[in-house]
């Protein structure tokens, strides 16, 4: 390998978030950056993200909201880098944005521009993004990382992981970040699709294509996870929020429970109907507090008992039809997989890594930040915090390493 000229302080590998907010903090403090990234555009998730708004953080984020093999692992990253930080660098940006629900923030301006704030901030301080360039080995010295790449060899002092995990495969995601944790002792957790539809087989998946469209609020419940928002009836399946969140929790050969009245007091919206319109029948009666086909699948399906009168009906059998209705079972066959899974659950073992800094406690100067971590968050803004808390951790480190 022909040794380049003078090293640079990081060479990040992966454009996306995190390694390109590491590179404007990293460098704002006086590092010499490099990112690369193989693919032609950089920023790819944010640019998909939030239905090109990017929902680019959110206001409740604790490390409660994330899943990992290690549950504390977050809190010291989330802590020192917050949902307020970034807001006041979009605020410096000229940005704005809006909350919709539970915390979740989107840009007021489409995703590019938060990717164009990102490139701004690394071009303020120098650092350089590299696209199309492919690393074929990594080989570390005594005190700098050797890279063998398309565009020629590289030496840095310390080397950033930012390549991201395994969803969406499409926009060039793949499995590297993992193959070179593994080429310096690190342990994966096995990577699994998450925030991601759920799909059926056979019966179940034909009276669902037929419901393809319909929405509803639900708390679907998977595992230790449980949430209240909405759902969505897919041509493969169930999708939604409420589906995407629970899919982080849920295991195959599990089932999901369904609670169409969303928690609210099924039995007493019975009875409520009954006391309001006892000469209609249940499945009339139900078309006013739940999506009329929904009905119709539920009537058809055997699910909802004969009562042309709710007026002939006791509370005994109200309460438990509430109970089934409150706790319908569902036994997915699969989810979509990478294809459309929003993020990768799993990932680089915690136990690795310090949990203020991102670097590997068997390699000094090898950090590892964002979604190829095992650190996975909810729906709704959480996952791109992690990837700029995450990012900040490493630069601060990368910074004081120096001395």
């Amino acid at each position: 390998m022909t040794r380049s000229s003078t090293p640079y302080d990081a060479v990040v590998l992966g454009g996306g978030a995190a390694g390109l907010f590491y590179a404007g903090q990293a460098g704002a403090l006086g590092l010499s950056v490099l990112v690369l990234d193989h693919s032609q555009k950089p920023a790819e998730k944010i640019r998909i993200s939030g239905g090109g708004r990017c929902n680019f953080t959110n206001l409740g984020t604790r490390a409660s909201n994330f899943l990992s093999g290690n549950p504390h692992f977050a809190k010291s990253a989330l802590a020192r880098y917050t949902p307020t930080d970034f807001l006041a660098l979009m605020e410096r940006h000229g940005l704005s944005w809006h909350e919709k629900t539970l915390g979740q923030l989107f840009c007021d301006q489409k995703s590019g521009a938060i990717i164009t704030l990102l490139l701004d901030e690394m071009r303020n301080v120098g650092a350089v993004l590299k696209l199309g360039v492919e690393i074929t080995q990594v080989v570390k010295t005594d005190d700098l990382f050797e890279l063998t790449t398309s565009d020629g060899p590289v030496r840095a002092r310390r080397l950033v992981v930012a390549t991201g995990g395994l969803s969406i495969p499409k926009i060039g995601a793949t499995g590297f970040a993992y193959d070179l944790a593994r080429q310096f002792g690190h342990e994966i957790i096995t990577p699994e699709p998450a925030l991601v539809p759920l799909t059926f087989e056979g019966e179940a998946k034909a009276e669902f294509a037929s419901l393809a469209g319909v929405s509803t609020p639900v708390i679907a419940s998977a595992g230790d996870g449980r949430f209240e928002e909405g759902m969505l009836f897919t041509h493969r399946g169930l999708s939604g929020p409420a589906i995407l969140q629970v899919s982080s929790y849920w295991r195959p050969g599990e089932a999901v429970e369904i609670d169409l009245f969303a928690g609210g007091q099924g039995a007493e919206h019975l009875k409520a109907l009954k006391k309001d319109m006892p000469m209609k029948s249940l499945g009339k009666a139900l078309e006013t507090i739940l999506p009329k086909r929904l009905v119709e699948h539920l009537d058809q399906s055997g699910q909802l008992p004969d009562w042309p009168r709710l007026a002939d009906v006791s509370h005994a059998d109200l309460e438990a039809l509430s109970d089934a209705l409150s706790h319908w079972r569902l036994k997915p066959a699969g989810t979509e997989g990478y294809r459309t899974a929003e993020v990768t659950l799993g990932g680089i073992d915690t136990a690795g890594l310090s949990s203020k800094t991102m670097e590997s406690q068997k390699c000094p100067g090898l950090y590892f930040i964002g979604e190829c971590v095992d650190v996975t968050g909810w729906l709704g803004g959480y996952n791109f915090q992690w990837a700029w808390a995450s990012a900040y951790a490493a630069a601060q480190a990368s910074f004081e390493s120096q001395f």
